[in-house]
């Protein structure tokens, strides 16, 4: 039987200020491990030259931490809250109305977001405009130029296309489109996504680094696009999302990390014997070490030394949790899952025992971790799914926590894991929701979704795919990858009602224009309807 520890922890209100702050600090040193993928050659490789700052803003424009881009567009679906639990984590109750989509022009993590990605666009123009780039780096700019745009399109409709040439005024949401499929396809090199397209031209390479843009990521970025041009402009695209996603998977040049593809667990605790050595397959896609994953095809480096901000275990978990990784700081206590959410997983579905944290917690030795400042009836760390309320005091234990970009041990507040954009897993289900909708039948998606079922040892469709299955599938291969809140829109669900959100208004389908950018004289910009 393992002993007790007794530890002594800090007060919840001590980390009010800190909860609700992304701490930044220079780090040194590194724990990595190669990935074992029988059979292929992986490559890794870190953008150098003058590329560097293209592709580092997409670490800092907020894709992987607290307050921007990550933030809306996760707390405001059916995934996760931050409950406020008494005074720490209220936050003015900013953090409740992207819960109750109640979001305001002057709410914060909306002004964030979008100054966070015109920022980015504006390095990207700098550079685009110096005049030192061949016909490869141009195309990868772009590309990269024209994601940041598909975040603006998707979550603001309306905006500003900048370039490195000038501004024009506010476009509509469908010249945003344009622009956006105007840019991947002259950085592919092709005229057209369509069948028979050859490639061989582009300047993008045929594959390489994850972390550099290739032709399959601008394809994968296609594929995003035209999935949700119905959406975006009223028209259906999804022969072309299904062309574009096809293309991808039959090239061969990715596969998905199953059987046999596999990470060192750098979060084993030894004395506890339920912590694998390894981590296989899905575990393996999201761990610390997953450079180099056979499944990334467009992926942001995060380095604990010289790529920060990710800070998902400081976002995540209960303070107490520091004992489980020996952190060198510890967490904030704020995102946890909506129980409704974690139970539709199956109880087999690997994903699931990936993605969550729940239960009584024990430390690197294997003992009980105590929390001494508990709300609740049992002192001993215990994570569960239901989550009492969602404010004024929601029990500090509540709420399964997110663990599919794990943690490893002696970890610092920036994590290592690398953040895919665009990986393989989500190219079928891509190609599988197109094929459904061109085929009027959900069915027609079971091929390509029981491959990924298949990896997370669950049984396979067989001609039971619904509409609503599917998209509770796609949540559940997708879970904190950022992709929750565009799919319920596209799926029509983002109004409907859930734990302690009544239905909201359609109009709620995009943010507000941060009014502080509208009151700028000279902007030009107008409010989207209904704010």
């Amino acid at each position: 039987m393992n002993k007790l520890f007794k530890y002594f922890m800090f007060a919840g209100l001590a980390f009010s200020i800190s909860a609700c702050t992304d701490l930044e600090e220079d780090l040194i040193g590194d724990i990595t491990t190669d990935i074992n993928v029988p059979g292929i050659e992986v490559t890794g490789g870190n953008p150098s030259g003058p590329l560097t700052a293209v592709y580092s803003q997409l670490r800092s424009s907020g894709t992987a931490n607290h307050s921007g881009y990550y933030s809306v567009q996760e707390i405001t679906s059916d995934e996760m809250c931050i409950a406020a639990k008494g005074g720490d984590w209220f936050d003015g109750g900013i953090l409740i109305e992207l819960h109750r989509h109640t979001y305001t022009p002057g709410h914060d993590f909306v002004k964030n977001t979008w100054n966070a990605t015109y920022g980015a666009i504006a390095n990207i123009n700098s550079t685009l405009g110096g005049g030192t780039l061949n016909a490869e780096q141009t195309a990868q700019a772009r590309a990269v130029r024209a994601y940041f745009y598909w975040r603006l399109l998707d979550s603001y409709g309306r905006v500003k296309i900048v370039t490195e040439a000038g501004s024009g005024p506010q476009a509509s949401r469908a010249e945003v489109f344009a622009f956006v499929e105007s840019e991947l396809l002259a950085a592919l090199g092709i005229p057209a996504v369509a069948s028979g397209m050859d490639l061989s031209n582009s300047p993008l390479a045929d594959g390489g680094s994850a972390y550099q843009m290739n032709r399959y990521g601008a394809l994968g970025l296609l594929a995003k696009l035209y999935l949700n041009a119905e959406v975006y402009v009223g028209t259906p695209m999804y022969d072309k999302a299904e062309i574009a996603s096809s293309y991808i998977i039959d090239s061969g040049v990715y596969q998905l990390c199953g059987s046999g593809c596999e990470v060192n667990n750098l979060g084993r605790r030894r004395a506890v014997p339920s912590d694998p050595e390894k981590l296989v397959g899905y575990a393996a896609v999201f761990a610390p070490n997953n450079q180099g994953n056979p499944e990334h095809i467009f992926s942001v480096e995060y380095d604990e030394a010289t790529g920060p901000d990710m800070n998902f275990g400081q976002m995540n978990l209960h303070y107490a949790s520091q004992f489980t990784w020996n952190f060198n700081e510890q967490p904030w206590n704020g995102y946890a899952t909506l129980e409704d959410f974690y139970n539709s997983y199956e109880a087999g579905d690997a994903r699931r025992a990936n993605n969550f944290i729940v239960g009584p917690q024990l430390d690197f030795s294997g003992s009980a971790i105590l929390d001494y400042a508990s709300d609740d009836d049992d002192i001993q760390l215990s994570y569960t799914p239901k989550i009492n309320e969602i404010a004024p005091n929601s029990l500090r234990e509540a709420g399964a926590r997110a663990s599919k970009f794990s943690y490893k041990q002696f970890g610092r507040a920036n994590m290592d894991n690398d953040f895919p954009l665009v990986r393989l897993g989500e190219v079928y289900l891509m190609r599988a929701e197109a094929k459904a909708r061109l085929a009027g039948n959900w069915n027609a998606a079971a091929p390509d979704v029981n491959v990924l079922r298949a990896r997370a040892g669950v049984a396979e469709y067989n001609g039971n795919l619904t509409e609503a299955e599917f998209l509770a599938e796609r949540g559940r291969e997708m879970f904190q990858e950022t992709s929750r809140r565009t799919d319920l829109i596209r799926f029509g669900r983002y109004n409907d009602a859930w734990w302690e959100k009544p239905a909201s208004q359609a109009f709620r389908n995009v943010f507000p224009i941060p009014q502080e950018q509208i009151d700028i004289t000279g902007s030009g910009l107008t409010q989207n309807p209904g704010y």
